[in-house]
């Protein structure tokens, strides 16, 4: 997905023809099919798509599926597995990619109710399926058909969450993302821990190392195995970004005229645009940007393990939180971070902190960052192993540990008949990674090169490292 952003910034632009002439447009009626957004900057809505289907929407072969380790050609579906908010101001200076766990759980646009937001596309390319039969359209008329009913509904779904006008929009499916990371020769990672996981086939051991193809969508598709989860996989697919970023715009890629002309090859037949998006126009736009004016983010979340009534376990999301991370996107993010929840009074609850998590320092490094956001300064301690962290509250103190879990990040509530009123204790388990500790799953930032924009706490683990490439879970 990133290639689309990045890859015209460094070739000669007697490339872009070629870059262009192939890829797959939809008409979507988005706002930039003129001259300029009317903000001045540009939103763009990248999307991974997790179908059984080329970018044309013709069936993959079997054994390309089981390359792609994807099962049978009636499995999967057209859930958005990926889904990137790529936002780039009016000067152009710095732009901010901000993931969306696919297991959101938000209102869907359409009037299909409260879902994880990977199913917007789904939920309305069926139905726009079921419209069309009998109509006397070809099988490929209906796909395209159907395709753009769910990409409408899509960014409708992400615009009426963000309150951002999507401007363009770009979808790669998995044979894309496939072809483009081995023409470019692989992608440098790098993990804290070797993983073995059936489900995704991610089988890597600890440490830096070269991905492409299958092992490449293992990587960015692990989610079971993960102290986090779904939370977890959007770290693992933004430091993949990053590290294709950084190879794309590498000279390997851009002078080696072989390497060159198979990843714009794999590029123009794997990605599907909005078909008012003029590339040649954008890539003029984003000349200036480098490895150091992109970081990555993830919108604020709640509860990782929400239970709902039709889809199982979800991510909690509140719409005013990710408005609020929106709009404050490229501001200084102490200010930020310190401005009152406006449905709690952050001082009217005192906060205790128990370290369960074996690292050293942790509990009071994190209840500083509370205390910087207003809520009363308690006691630290440490406590027994726990694998989860969770916010522990007393009788009628639930909307106090929300404000709490929501300021670390997302993390389990729970009543506790032992807390006092107006007092909440955190416990900090194997999982945390939110403010106060090396890492992060809400606000985090995370440059282009992979590295961290914030100061490391001193008090945290080191993670492996090699060559720059950080190293996740």
């Amino acid at each position: 997905m990133s290639a689309v952003i990045l890859l015209v910034t460094g070739i000669a632009w007697k490339n872009l023809n070629e870059l262009t002439s192939n890829l797959t447009t939809q008409e979507l009626g988005l706002a930039d099919a003129g001259e300029k957004p009317a903000d001045g900057a540009i939103d763009i809505l990248l999307v991974g798509m997790d179908s059984r289907t080329d970018s044309k929407g013709n069936p993959l072969p079997q054994n390309i599926l089981n390359e792609l380790q994807a099962g049978g050609s009636d499995d999967g579906g057209f859930n958005t597995d990926t889904l990137i908010l790529l936002h780039i101001p009016n000067d152009s200076g710095k732009a901010y990619a901000v993931s969306f766990p696919r297991d959101s759980y938000v209102k869907i646009a359409g009037g299909y109710g409260r879902h994880k937001i990977n199913s917007a596309y789904g939920y309305a390319k069926g139905q726009e399926a079921e419209k069309l039969q009998g109509s006397g359209k070809s099988a490929p008329e209906i796909e395209m058909a159907t395709r753009k009913a769910g990409a409408k509904n899509l960014i409708e779904t992400i615009q009426n969450l963000t309150s951002v006008t999507i401007d363009h929009y770009a979808e790669v499916n998995l044979v894309g993302f496939y072809d483009i990371t081995k023409a470019v020769g692989g992608i440098d990672v790098c993990l804290n821990a070797k993983v073995r996981d059936s489900f995704s086939g991610a089988n890597f051991p600890a440490g830096p190392q070269t991905i492409e193809g299958k092992n490449a969508l293992a990587f960015v598709r692990q989610r079971h195995g993960l102290p986090m989860g779904d939370l977890d996989r959007v770290v693992r697919q933004q430091v993949f970004m990053a590290g294709l970023a950084k190879k794309m715009l590498s000279a390997g890629v851009l002078t080696d005229s072989t390497k060159r002309s198979e990843t714009i090859k794999a590029v123009s037949g794997a990605l599907v645009l909005d078909d008012g998006w003029d590339i040649t126009k954008f890539a003029l736009q984003m000349k200036d940007l480098t490895g150091g004016n992109m970081t990555f983010q993830t919108i604020p979340t709640g509860n990782p393990d929400l239970q709902t009534p039709e889809d199982g376990s979800a991510v909690e999301v509140d719409e005013r939180e990710v408005n609020k991370f929106i709009k404050n996107l490229g501001k200084d993010p102490a200010a930020a971070s310190n401005t009152p929840d406006s449905k709690f009074d952050n001082a009217s609850l005192t906060v205790d902190v128990r370290n369960a998590s074996g690292i050293a320092g942790l509990a009071g490094t994190v209840l500083q960052s509370l205390v910087a956001k207003g809520f009363g300064e308690g006691q630290t301690g440490n406590a027994e192993a726990m694998a989860k962290s969770v916010v522990r509250y007393g009788k009628g103190g639930e909307d106090g540990a929300n404000a709490v879990q929501k300021a670390l990040g997302g993390m389990k509530t729970e009543e506790d008949v032992n807390v006092p009123a107006g007092r909440v204790r955190v416990f900090l388990g194997s999982d945390y990674s939110g403010p106060g500790a090396q890492g992060f799953t809400g606000s985090g930032v995370l440059a282009l090169d992979g590295a961290h924009q914030q100061p490391a706490d001193p008090a945290a683990p080191k993670p492996i490292t090699a060559d720059g490439v950080r190293c996740v879970n």
